[in-house]
């Protein structure tokens, strides 16, 4: 009969080294492990994945802005005072017009935060990220970030260009030359994209 060799005592262990040509993973808590710089998404590919989100917002905008230029109403006075100054005329917006493009508004509105926070909260890519072939996550776990700092990112970048013109462009720029190419935001809530 062969002998058993005795069970480990109960606590914590180091992982098992790395299998023959492999890397171990991380201790918890430190995060990714360094890639080179052309691991990441280059700018441009982000650059037209930013075009391809916005594209949709823009045009539903558009929309309420040409229905607002469709239904302009004009009134017509004419000055039958004794200085008889002829007939005055002022262009308005409808009714009509104004609730199409207060309608537009949240119909673009509920697209953003479809595409921007719920969908790459949830999985990694917005429709943009997705044609280009790539996904924001976490620098520390490689996840997803979520809904909610999806969300935290997207008003994160309208602050940042709220702020001053100069700082906006200046974090739409920063990945040309960060080596994990990373917008200011993407420094701010610690997130990268990477490849699909």
């Amino acid at each position: 009969m062969t002998e058993q060799p005795p069970a480990p005592p109960p606590g914590n262990y180091p992982p098992p080294p790395p299998s023959a040509g492999g890397w171990a993973p991380p201790p918890p808590g430190q995060g990714t492990p360094a890639l080179p710089k052309d691991a990441y998404t280059p700018w441009a590919t982000r650059a037209v994945a930013w075009i391809i989100d916005y594209l949709p917002y823009l045009i539903i905008i558009g929309i309420g802005y040409g229905a607002v230029a469709a239904t302009q109403e004009t009134s017509c006075v004419t000055d039958t005072s004794e200085y008889n100054l002829g007939e005055f005329c002022a262009t308005g917006n409808s009714t009509l017009g104004i609730a199409a493009l207060g309608l537009s508004a949240v119909i673009a509105l509920a697209y953003l935060v479809w595409n921007l926070g719920y969908r790459q909260g949830k999985t990694g890519s917005s429709i943009g990220k997705s044609i280009m072939k790539f996904k924001v996550v976490s620098e520390s776990t490689g996840e997803p970030i979520g809904f909610g700092m999806s969300v935290v990112r997207e008003l994160l970048y309208a602050v940042f260009d709220g702020v001053c013109f100069v700082l906006g462009i200046v974090t739409y720029l920063y990945p040309l030359w960060d080596v994990k190419r990373q917008t200011l935001v993407d420094k701010a809530i610690k997130t990268v994209c990477l490849p699909r």
